[in-house]
């Protein structure tokens, strides 16, 4: 519980700085466009804003996510009987209609 609420809050931070990069990216570029330099690099401390969001982004999501469920045969049994588990239709047989429709040419083939 309190994984995912540590993992939520990073998330949102995660969220706040990407957006706070995408506006300083823009008025910089709007900043270098009204001075006609726009051959000009992004700064560095913008760059490293985005990958402080990302790496934020990525722990929080594995902060937040659920307990991983084992996935094996054993485990699977302990909640259901062996009822339960096989317990699809199977194919119908449908052979026994030839000789009633086509004849007895059916049946022999």
């Amino acid at each position: 519980m309190v994984n995912a609420l540590a993992g939520q809050a990073l998330l949102g931070v995660a969220i706040l700085l990407v957006l706070h990069v995408a506006f300083s990216t823009y008025e910089h570029l709007t900043i270098l466009k009204a001075l006609d330099r726009p051959d000009d690099h992004i700064p560095f401390n913008i760059v490293v804003e985005a990958f402080v969001a990302l790496f934020l982004g990525i722990f929080g999501a594995a902060l937040k996510t659920p307990e991983l469920k084992e996935i094996s045969w054993a485990s699977e049994m302990k909640t259901r009987a062996v009822d339960e588990f096989d317990s699809r239709l199977a194919f119908m047989g449908v052979r026994h209609r030839g000789a009633k429709l086509f004849g007895d040419a059916a049946m022999k083939q």
